[in-house]
């Protein structure tokens, strides 16, 4: 992991793209990862870490190079990923930080039962800049669902897509939801939540 830090971070290599996808990153791995985000002559855009087990520590790294203000990084991928609550708070909180350049989220699969609120908080930031954000599969419900309208509803300029399929949301946090596509403050104009179990 050393070596491919290296080759990101040489001004030469022109990677837009890096998938880590089920490698059991290591804390080694996690610190060429968070050098490479901040790295200014990186041109890394997409960054795929899914399937792995993020440890606290780890998580604290990787959301230091994306509060870097020269982290290009606007794709990061975490679907299958296993996060602490403290965890999930401490990524969720880089959606706040005004030098965040994440416009698209995939946190498909992970489970977001009790930390949806972290995210809630996070989109609700005017300095939130997210476009898509993908939830299928994150056992969120009817009061995580209510959580994110609410959030919405006080940033509502930038989400255009969000994908809900396969979680509980309810009747009322559908209605929240579904109100904001006819609401001409609103930028979503994709709104997933088949298959809802």
């Amino acid at each position: 992991m050393k070596l491919l830090s290296a080759a990101v971070e040489s001004p030469w290599c022109t990677l837009e793209m890096l998938r880590l996808h089920l490698c059991n990153l290591s804390e080694r791995s996690d610190e060429a990862l968070s050098s490479i985000l901040s790295s200014q002559s990186s041109s890394l855009i997409e960054l795929d870490l899914s399937n792995n087990n993020l440890h606290d520590s780890a998580v604290k790294l990787l959301t230091a190079g994306f509060r870097a203000p020269h982290c290009k990084v606007n794709t990061l991928r975490l679907s299958h990923c296993k996060f602490s609550e403290r965890g999930y708070d401490a990524l969720f909180s880089v959606l706040s930080s005004h030098s965040c350049s994440l416009r698209q989220l995939d946190l498909s699969n992970c489970d977001l039962e009790v930390s949806v609120k972290f995210l809630s908080a996070g989109v609700k930031s005017l300095h939130c800049k997210m476009e898509t954000l993908s939830l299928s599969g994150c056992l969120i419900t009817e009061e995580g669902c209510t959580s994110l309208a609410s959030a919405l509803s006080f940033n509502p300029s930038h989400l255009r897509e969000l994908d809900l399929s396969y979680n509980h949301p309810g009747d009322s946090g559908m209605k929240l939801l579904s109100a904001g596509l006819k609401d001409p403050g609103w930028r979503l104009d994709t709104l997933r939540y088949g298959e809802n179990v």
